[in-house]
């Protein structure tokens, strides 16, 4: 995980270096990338030409993927919400990016749901988490939890660089294979 992370930075650290050296009269800015794992997540910033990954408020250079609620009502997300795993199992949620893009019906969501200690329900043909908040219960999108922890990556990242982040560009692997796909078939019909 950590080897993509820096594999994705690597390479906009190499866009970015040849947009600067064709405009020296332009910053590129701050770029951050975020690596937004199944188990673990890491943040990374390239800045003034070099690489660093973020560690969180724990100190640690990666974050576990986890969101808890608590029975007050409380959010947590990371470190903190891996935390909770043994003594509020039902309302901690973990692996959620395994059910992203999948329908109910899945064989690896309904091998993946025996195995969770929350709840998965099924809405919309899509599994979707169920937990117990203060307010009542509440049900997620597997996007939705993804979102919170990518938000707390955000937050890692706003905090060691000191501002806020206005705009962003999503990145994912799938994508980027369905890109490699892509221009392999068309470089094939050029050839061809």
């Amino acid at each position: 995980m950590l080897h993509r992370t820096l594999r994705l930075l690597c390479i906009a650290a190499v866009v970015f270096s040849s947009i600067e050296a064709k405009d020296k009269k332009e910053d590129v800015g701050t770029v951050i990338g975020i690596d937004l794992g199944t188990t673990y997540s890491c943040v990374g910033v390239f800045k003034n030409g070099r690489v660093e990954i973020i560690a969180n408020d724990q100190g640690n250079r990666i974050t576990p993927s986890y969101v808890a609620f608590t029975q007050d009502g409380e959010r947590l997300i990371g470190d903190a919400a891996k935390n909770q795993l043994t003594t509020n199992p039902e309302n901690t949620v973990f692996d959620a990016k395994r059910l992203i893009g999948r329908e109910w019906n899945d064989k690896t969501v309904q091998s993946d749901i025996k195995l969770f200690p929350f709840k998965v329900i099924e809405k919309s043909n899509k599994p979707h988490i169920k937990v117990a908040t203060s307010q009542g219960d509440r049900v997620f999108a597997a996007e939705e939890i993804s979102a919170m922890v990518l938000g707390k990556m955000k937050e890692v990242a706003e905090a060691y660089l000191g501002k806020e982040f206005g705009s962003s560009v999503v990145f994912d692997n799938l994508s980027a294979a369905a890109f490699e796909r892509s221009v392999s078939t068309l470089l094939s019909s050029i050839d061809a």
